[in-house]
C-alpha cells in the first residue's frame, strides 16, 4: 500500500486512482501535491527575480553603448556605494556568467547573452507554470474526494 502513497515517481495521478484511495493515502497525496505547488510557485518567483535582473542588465547595457568613452559616472561596488569613475571603453563589458566566474564580452556579445538567458527563462517559467497548474488541479481533485469520503464517514459514526 505504501507505494501508491505518493501517487507514483512523480505522475498523474487520475481521479479513479484517487476514489480508490483510502483516507489517510488521499491525505497524503494532498499534502504531497500541496508541497509541490508551493514548490513550483516558489522556483516560479526565483524566475521572475532573475528575469527581472536580466532585464534591467541589458537595459543598462543599452545605455552604456550610448555613452561616449571618457565619460564620467558613478560605479556600483555594493547596491547603496557608488565611486566616481569614468568610461575607459563601452565595446568591452564584463559579463558574469555564475558562481563568480565573468567573461570579457564585446556590447553585441552581452546583449545577446542577456537575450538568451531572458528567453531561456520565460520558456522555463512557461513550463513550470503548465506543471503546478498541473498539481494544484491534483491537489484540488483529492481535496473534493478526501472531502465526500469524509462526509460518507460522518453519518455512520
Amino acid at each position: 500500500m505504501a507505494s501508491s502513497r505518493g501517487g507514483g515517481g512523480g505522475g498523474a495521478v487520475r481521479v479513479g486512482e484517487m476514489e480508490k484511495m483510502n483516507i489517510d493515502q488521499l491525505k497524503a497525496l494532498k499534502e504531497q501535491t500541496d508541497l509541490e505547488v508551493n514548490l513550483l510557485q516558489d522556483s516560479l518567483n526565483n524566475i521572475r527575480t532573475a528575469t527581472g535582473r536580466l532585464e534591467l542588465a541589458s537595459s543598462a547595457l543599452h545605455d552604456l553603448s550610448l555613452r561616449p568613452q571618457g565619460k564620467k559616472m558613478l560605479v556600483p561596488l555594493t547596491a547603496s556605494l557608488y565611486v566616481p569613475g569614468s568610461l575607459d571603453d563601452a565595446e568591452k563589458v564584463l559579463v558574469d556568467i555564475g558562481t563568480g566566474y565573468f567573461v570579457e564580452k564585446t556590447m553585441a556579445e552581452g546583449k545577446a547573452y542577456c537575450e538568451r538567458k531572458i528567453n531561456l527563462l520565460k520558456s522555463n517559467f512557461d513550463q513550470l507554470i503548465e506543471v503546478a497548474s498541473k498539481k494544484k488541479s491534483v491537489a484540488d481533485e483529492a481535496a473534493v474526494i478526501l472531502q465526500a469520503k469524509l462526509r460518507q464517514l460522518a453519518p455512520s459514526t
